[in-house]
């Protein structure tokens, strides 16, 4: 496939097979959490801020396991490509492993130490108590999300991609029914508050699980439930695979604790903007989740094509995707603004906490569009075998820029809240340059399989193939 009689139909149909079924399941998990936050601020702002506190602890725990959900994509993704079964099994084995390691020891932090969880995030003492109580019964849900990730992971890689979606349908409508009966004490149950939605969501996680299991069951899926074959290691493999994935794991560490940092600064903002804070990363689950669709789009589309030795078609479809994923989210946000005072409105946003959610809306549309373009090339990266490209630049960014811009507003200099949340964003625009410059290189392309080892020598981009031609 050359870049002038690239298939842009062929193209386009591949993209919406996988991006549209990640992109509906994570609108269907956003959607749960805007009905979880909406049953939630009936019992007040308090709660809604110390669920949403909450919810940033879990963000954390994402980011300790994520760095192996990406690279275990990686290995899946190229494999698959090159129809590697004993390296899919034995990639997903080390993956699951490796992730679940992660979420029990998470799970451990909020199941017996909450209060010291809770006191890293706030200094609002009616807060902390909200959320240790939310935190012993939320944190049995670690070790099942991280399950059920690293099973989607796979399914999607290796073209099931319906599956995760109607494990998440399941969950969804599971965890809002539950949050109904356990927070209000209906059907003769005891209204339980912040800890009846703790409570659906282990529950809801535990139904989706068994539902991706069953499916996969009847589908015959040779992956999945192969679980003989998926502790197959060897030290050599262990090698490539931590050599692969580790950059991916720092950054994704690195990442998880600077946004930790930026939660504690604004988690000592006043209640008002507490609980706009918890409605906006709501809000913002929505553009994540579109985002996630063409994440895994370029994963797979990227990623096969390199472990296959199909170079050029890898190379084309790369940059494609990412103006693709910066188009969608550029109508997305701009609907999200159009509609913010219906939706900020029946989340419980009035007064001073309507107008700090909107600020914050505003300034994260406005950066949305070059933040998922730099996340999409940093996953295609990845993908096609460059974990460390992406990863010094968004390490070095957020620890020599964006975390003393945000620490010197927010805690020396005590400026509003809006000032403080944008400077989390101040890198972006000089990522999106470098990155863009990376990406035409081609230099991204790094394959783990013979096949796109061999097809890789001597490969030149098209673009620098034209330009040779001209000269």
């Amino acid at each position: 496939m050359t870049e002038d009689k690239f298939a842009w139909g062929v193209f386009l149909r591949k993209v919406a097979v996988i991006a549209v079924p990640v992109a509906l399941q994570n609108l269907l998990t956003t959607t749960g959490s805007m009905v979880d936050t909406m049953m939630i601020a009936s019992l007040g702002q308090t709660q809604v801020g110390a669920v949403g506190l909450c919810a940033q602890y879990s963000s954390l725990v994402f980011s300790g396991y994520w760095g192996f959900v990406g690279g275990g994509m990686l290995f899946f993704s190229q494999y698959w490509g090159a129809g590697d079964d004993d390296g899919i099994n034995r990639s997903y084995g080390l993956t699951t492993a490796c992730m679940m390691t992660v979420g029990i020891l998470f799970a451990i932090l909020a199941l017996f130490f909450p209060e010291a969880v809770m006191r890293l995030y706030t200094d609002k003492q009616a807060i902390r108590q909200v959320g240790v109580e939310y935190l012993r019964i939320a944190g049995f849900s670690y070790p099942l999300t991280v399950f059920s990730l690293a099973m989607a992971a796979l399914l999607r890689c290796t073209g099931q991609v319906r599956i995760p979606l109607y494990g998440s349908i399941v969950s969804v409508l599971t965890n809002i029914f539950l949050n109904w009966v356990l927070i209000f004490g209906h059907l003769g149950m005891p209204a339980m508050g912040v800890r009846g939605a703790a409570t659906a969501t282990v529950i809801a996680q535990g139904t989706g699980i068994v539902v991706i299991v069953l499916l996969a069951a009847r589908v015959h899926h040779p992956y999945l439930l192969a679980v003989s074959r998926h502790f197959r290691w060897n030290i050599a493999f262990i090698r490539i695979y931590l050599k692969k994935c580790f950059p991916i794991i720092l950054n994704e560490v690195m990442i998880g604790a600077g946004n930790m940092m930026i939660n504690v600064v604004l988690g000592r903002q006043p209640e008002e903007a507490i609980a706009a804070l918890a409605v906006f990363r709501t809000l913002e689950g929505l553009v994540i989740g579109f985002f996630a669709g063409f994440s895994n789009a370029s994963s797979v589309l990227v990623g096969t094509k390199v472990g296959a030795g199909e170079i050029d078609t890898a190379y084309n479809r790369a940059w494609r995707l990412v103006y693709l994923c910066q188009g969608f989210i550029s109508c997305l946000c701009i609907a999200l603004i159009a509609l913010h005072t219906p939706i900020l409105t029946i989340m419980g946003m009035h007064g001073e906490s309507f107008s700090i959610a909107f600020g914050l809306l505003c300034i994260y549309a406005a950066a949305a569009l070059i933040r998922m373009g730099n996340w999409t090339q940093n996953d295609t990266f990845r993908a096609a075998g460059d974990a460390t490209y992406g990863t010094v630049m968004e390490i070095v960014f957020m620890w020599a820029m964006v975390l003393p811009a945000v620490w010197l507003t927010g805690m020396v200099w005590h400026l509003p809240t809006l000032v403080v949340f944008a400077c989390s964003y101040i890198d972006e625009p000089i990522r999106y340059i470098l990155m863009q410059v990376h990406l035409f290189s081609g230099k991204w392309i790094r394959p783990v399989t013979p096949e796109g080892r061999k097809a890789l020598a001597g490969w030149v981009p098209a673009r620098r193939r034209k330009k040779e031609r001209a000269l």
